[in-house]
């Protein structure tokens, strides 16, 4: 009896489907082009803020010593530049201006826009719809929302006092007036950056869990107990942020005070800001406009120093 060997089949290999690996000289030069294009993209964008950002706030830390008028070569003066600020008659009325404003802003534009995001995350329809009304006063220009409420505020055919009239109410000087001045720019100022604000809340009021306000809900909480030992809970962080953020916005408020009222009524609305501007563009004097936004970028720096620190303990948190 004969065996007959089983012939095993062969594995070949095809030779077309085996790739060779690319030299590494070729993989070197690609990784070394994209560094390249990275590290050009890095560089363009450093030299951008050096030239419109760093250097500009270097060289006003530096004027804020010397006596600088355009036309004439800088002199080196110290300090006097800051004495001289610091006793001017119009110093007080603007910081003290800048911070009621800061305070304001933070009773009547740091509420609204909280409640306001309640409302929307509770609306079951057209709840697109508000929350492109609520943004949109934050796509016009600050210029024209300042002209716009200039032409509201007029005390003659204004519309705020024609409807005041038509309601038979008393009216009102709004922004003409010494002790209304202030807190008509704080509604303006409000008004205008309502949107983001309110859309920053509604996110973060979204980003709950529902199992929270459930479990409240059975315990017995009414609804303001929920926002009270919920969503307030929930929200801090972005609560201390937002908090931070407009501190330093309301600080740097100038458009409103320069379009409404020209720093008036007896310097009533002069603002920080608006004090450095008319020491730049109107007296001619860049040292004490520098020694002005040194002040305040020193209290500014202390507020963003703070925001950074909660930024960092957050995302630890997280």
């Amino acid at each position: 009896m004969t065996r007959t060997a089983t012939r095993r089949p062969v594995e070949t290999t095809d030779v077309r489907q085996v790739k060779a690996p690319p030299p590494a000289g070729g993989q070197g030069r690609r990784r070394l082009l994209d560094q390249a294009r990275a590290y050009a993209f890095l560089i363009g964008g450093l030299i951008c803020f050096a030239l419109f950002s760093w250097y500009p706030a270097i060289r006003a830390v530096v004027i804020a010593f010397q006596k600088y008028t355009p036309g004439s070569s800088p002199e080196w003066v110290g300090t006097a530049n800051f004495t001289q600020v610091w006793h001017d008659p119009e110093f007080a009325d603007a910081w003290r201006n800048t911070l009621v404003f800061t305070v304001l802003a933070l009773l009547i534009g740091f509420a609204i826009p909280f409640v306001l995001a309640l409302v929307l995350n509770e609306l079951r329809h057209w709840k697109a719809f508000f929350r492109v009304v609520v943004y949109l006063p934050v796509m016009i220009p600050p210029v024209v929302t300042a002209l716009l409420w200039k032409w509201f505020y007029d005390p003659g055919a204004g519309l705020a006092n024609e409807t005041l009239r038509f309601l038979h109410l008393p009216t009102s000087n709004w922004s003409n007036g010494t002790d209304t001045a202030l807190v008509s720019l704080v509604i303006v100022a409000t008004w205008a950056n309502l949107g983001g604000t309110v859309l920053i809340y509604l996110a973060a009021l979204q980003s709950i869990p529902g199992e929270l306000y459930e479990a409240a809900e059975l315990d017995g909480a009414s609804l303001l107990q929920r926002v009270r030992h919920v969503t307030i809970p929930q929200t801090r962080f972005v609560i201390l942020m937002l908090m931070l953020l407009q501190i330093i916005a309301t600080m740097q408020v100038f458009t409103e005070p320069f379009v409404i009222t020209g720093g008036g009524p007896e310097s009533a609305t002069v603002t920080v800001l608006y004090l450095i501007y008319k020491y730049a563009f109107l007296y001619n004097d860049f040292g004490g406009a520098c020694a002005l936004s040194v002040m305040l970028l020193v209290l500014l720096g202390v507020f963003s120093a703070l925001y950074l620190r909660l930024t960092r303990s957050g995302e630890d948190d997280l």
